[in-house]
């Protein structure tokens, strides 16, 4: 048991936890459900000012809207085959097409390969011998 204690918090903590952020929950949940009833309403300042303006021969209903619609919501399916539907195979390709190169190019041209050093020594060594005259 000890080396569940070790872990970090109990089962009786966390159950305590839980049940109370399930109580927060349920609390914040019904206070905003309730607003009007649990702060009062102010439907009584709005039924004074309709009375007035029907005092002064005006109506305060609006006329009602109506409006027409006609839904022709209805699912069809084609049944090509009697026994059963048309199978669709859907075969994907993917090809990598590179990207084009724009009209006028802005990047410098590539610099020359540098020569590794064996190269050079080569180079250097066939220099060497056509000057003394041993290349012919």
């Amino acid at each position: 048991m000890s080396e569940e204690v070790k872990e970090g918090m109990s089962n009786i903590t966390k159950t305590v936890i839980g049940a109370v952020t399930t109580i927060v929950t349920v609390v914040s949940g019904y206070v905003v459900t309730n607003v009007e009833k649990i702060f009062g309403t102010e439907e009584e300042k709005t039924e004074q000012v309709s009375q007035q303006g029907g005092a002064q021969g005006q109506s305060a209903t609006p006329a009602p809207v109506v409006i027409n619609m006609t839904n022709n919501n209805t699912q069809q399916q084609n049944n090509s085959n009697s026994g059963g539907g048309k199978t669709t195979i859907i075969k994907e390709t993917v090809r990598e097409v590179p990207a084009q190169q724009p009209a006028t190019s802005t990047t410098p041209a590539p610099e020359p390969k540098k020569e590794t050093v064996a190269e050079r020594v080569a180079r250097l060594k066939k220099e060497k011998a056509e000057a003394n005259g041993e290349g012919k």
